[in-house]
């Protein structure tokens, strides 16, 4: 859908900040997914934690990713953008990642963004490690580097958000979607 807008790129680049301050314009934002199944693989079994078993975790994001998007298109278009912080692009690199298994030409044919990605490019001093990010930043840059591939291949057109205040990052993505 040509309304819906992914912000990917580096974890921890500051992709979730940036997605509050898109909510806070009054913009529809749906959270990422994996932050969302880590958060309850910690509360429960952790199954399919994506340090544990990764291919699990990424089949998981990508079951949150498509309800996501139909829970986003059942929503009226005339309420203007939706951002995701990630997505099913993200989710399906993943898997391939993990597991080799291919997954990226048929969700991304089938299920497609607007033309343009915003991407978070690395950004060491932001970067954080938590509970629920344990991956260091060599593995964010791993991700991000195959994710420029990865979007791209499927003709998407990919967009740098500059490393600023997170303000005019969101002016920088909003200005871009008016072109």
């Amino acid at each position: 859908m040509d309304r819906f807008v992914v912000i990917s790129g580096c974890s921890g680049g500051g992709k979730s900040t940036l997605l509050l301050e898109l909510a806070r314009r009054g913009y529809a934002v749906v959270e990422e997914p994996g932050r969302r199944i880590v958060e309850q693989e910690l509360a429960g079994d952790g199954a399919a934690l994506p340090w544990t078993n990764g291919a699990a975790f990424a089949r998981r994001a990508i079951d949150m990713a498509l309800a996501d998007r139909s829970s986003a298109a059942s929503r009226d278009s005339r309420d203007g953008w939706v951002f995701f912080d990630r997505g099913l692009i993200d989710a399906a690199a993943a898997l391939e990642h993990f597991a080799g298994t291919p997954a990226l030409t048929s969700l991304g044919a089938a299920h497609r963004y607007h033309r343009r990605v915003f991407m978070t490019p690395p950004w060491p001093e932001i970067y954080a490690s938590d509970s629920e990010r344990r991956h260091g930043f060599e593995e964010a840059v791993a991700e991000f580097q195959r994710l420029t591939q990865v979007y791209p291949a499927l003709g998407y057109e990919m967009v740098i958000i500059p490393k600023s205040t997170v303000e005019l990052r969101a002016d920088c993505v909003l200005r871009h979607l008016q072109t």
